[in-house]
Order: structure tokens, then sequence, then C-alpha cells
């Protein structure tokens, strides 16, 4: 007698083999060089993509375009930014805590902090939407 025989080679004493449910049910597979291989995944990771996806978006025609920056700048910038992100919530927690110490300032300057304030997180938002 085997565990075949005797359902223990697994948990399921069903026969049926249990495949993924796939959004796409059809594969496509093609082999390449080393050296066409290197350059897919050399353009795949410029834009920050597998190469099947990189692939995949060629084939279908999608028009891709490289990021203005190499991924080291993005990763630098966007490091960057997170920390003037941070500081900026800190000045708004400032704000928010010592409310009462900011409305006593005269109110041009009050106003114009907060004015001060309002544009530079809107210049922080459109820096991180050019980087998207």
């Amino acid at each position: 007698m085997n565990e075949h025989e005797n359902n223990l080679a697994s948990d399921n004493s069903n026969d049926k083999v249990k495949r993924p449910v796939r959004k796409e049910p059809k594969q496509i597979s093609f082999r390449v060089s080393e050296q066409e291989y290197l350059k897919l995944k050399e353009s795949a990771e410029t834009l920050n993509m597998t190469v099947p996806n990189f692939v995949k978006k060629k084939a279908q025609g999608s028009r891709l375009v490289s990021p203005k920056l190499d991924k080291e700048t993005r990763q630098s910038i966007a490091k960057d930014l997170s920390n003037l992100g941070g500081n900026v919530n800190q000045i708004a927690k400032w704000f928010n805590q010592n409310s009462e110490k900011a409305i006593n300032l005269p109110e041009q300057k009050y106003h114009d902090l907060n004015k001060q304030f309002d544009d530079i997180k809107k210049e922080l938002h459109n820096i991180w939407q050019q980087l998207n």
C-alpha cells in the first residue's frame, strides 16, 4: 500500500488540482537572449516596473515615458521631501497647540504666517506630483 492510495500524500481526498483564479487566464511565453533580457530589465527598472509588466505594456502599444530623473535621484528627492513634509507637520502641530499665542500676534502678521504656511504646503504637494 502506498501513500497515494491511502490519501496520505495530501490533505485533500479530492484528486482535482486547485488552480489560482487569474484576472487574465491566457499566458504567453517567449525566450530572449541574455543581452535582450538585460536591455528589457534596464528599461523596466528605469520605469520602476517589472520585466513582465514592461513587456506586456509594450506589447499592448502603450507609450511609456521614461522619468526625467534617475532612480537614485528620485529616491533622494523623495527622502528630502518627506523630511520637509515632517517639518511642515511639526509647524502645523505647533500652530494648532499654540493657537492662542498665534492669535495674539498682530492680525496682519498672523495672516501672513498662515498664507506662507499654505504656500509651503501647496508647493510641497506640487513637487510630489511632479515626481509621481
